[in-house]
């Protein structure tokens, strides 16, 4: 999850009156690393407890290796002190799997997705390479593709595989992480996997972290989540996990039929104004009632609007 977007500059002040509400940008000088190797150790702990009980289940028949990870993701977001909100709720999609399409800002949203959804995630296939973290996926039953124009039709193959038999899927259409402030453009190619008379049911879903010391984010405090740039996740990890009173919020808007809408630029537009119109309620801190079936307030993403444009 190593995001290769460009540093960016430097964020400006809170707005007049929000200053004093901000939290502390030191957590703290001795209970903020004792906080983080205490919450390492239990999330080694725990993935080391379950990871040969989801070996286990991988070669079993049944449900369970589809449940595991939901009680696994749960424990990593409690050792991490991370609290969710749900707006929505997950779709069913009966006798079709179900692709939920999200934003992604750090590697934080997938303990925080992975615990609402019982689906696998789709990741690129560098992730395979990385220590403990590639094991995780892999027992997480995590679909690899890689970003090659010359592996692109087998790692549609690779997804198209699980959908039939019946697996739900998590995919970033961004492609990379951001900076928090904003969704970037979702990428066509990866969504040509929605297309057609067999595609799947597709639920849009906005996930921000919105809390911080107990109190509300605003924009400068979104660097603390954030993992972009060249930034390791060990070192990224080491700061976040300093942090106490740490929450996000998951709105999972209505589910969409892809089948209604057969070109994968224009499902990849929709899909975005829906998710970034989501988000950007979110990050205001205001209850996005606008985007659980109304049309997206394009006004208030107007800028992330013109890229997309430049994208297409």
């Amino acid at each position: 999850m190593s995001a290769k977007n460009p540093p960016l500059s430097p964020l400006p002040p809170a707005p007049g009156g929000m200053r004093s509400q901000l939290p502390s940008q030191n957590p703290g000088r001795v209970a903020g690393p004792l906080r983080a190797i205490r919450r390492a150790l239990l999330i080694v702990l725990w993935t080391l407890a379950l990871m040969p009980v989801q070996a286990l289940f991988l070669v079993l028949p049944g449900e369970a290796k589809r449940r595991l990870p939901l009680l696994y993701w749960r424990g990593i977001c409690t050792a991490l002190g991370l609290k969710r909100r749900i707006i929505g709720r997950p779709a069913t999609g009966g006798d079709r799997a179900v692709v939920f399409i999200s934003n992604h800002s750090s590697w934080i949203d997938i303990p925080l997705l992975g615990a609402e959804l019982r689906a696998a995630f789709v990741a690129k296939d560098d992730v395979a390479g990385w220590p403990l973290i590639s094991a995780i996926a892999r027992l997480g039953r995590t679909v690899f593709i890689s970003r090659k124009r010359a592996s692109t039709k087998r790692g549609r193959a690779a997804i198209a595989a699980r959908l039939a038999a019946g697996d739900n899927l998590i995919l970033f259409p961004e492609g990379t992480t951001s900076d928090g402030s904003r969704v970037l453009p979702f990428r066509s190619a990866f969504l040509g996997i929605l297309t057609g008379e067999d595609a799947p049911l597709v639920q849009p879903v906005s996930v921000v972290a919105d809390r911080l010391a107990g109190l509300p984010c605003f924009r400068r405090d979104r660097a603390v989540f954030a993992y972009y740039g060249a930034t390791a996740i060990g070192a990224h990890f080491w700061r976040l996990a300093q942090w106490k009173g740490m929450g996000a919020t998951i709105l999972l808007h209505p589910v969409l039929d892809p089948r209604l809408i057969p070109d994968r630029k224009e499902l990849a537009r929709q899909l975005w104004l829906i998710v970034a119109e989501g988000a950007a309620a979110l990050r205001q801190n205001r209850e996005p009632s606008a985007g659980l079936g109304g049309k997206p307030a394009r006004a208030r993403v107007a800028g992330d609007i013109e890229q997309q444009r430049e994208h297409s």
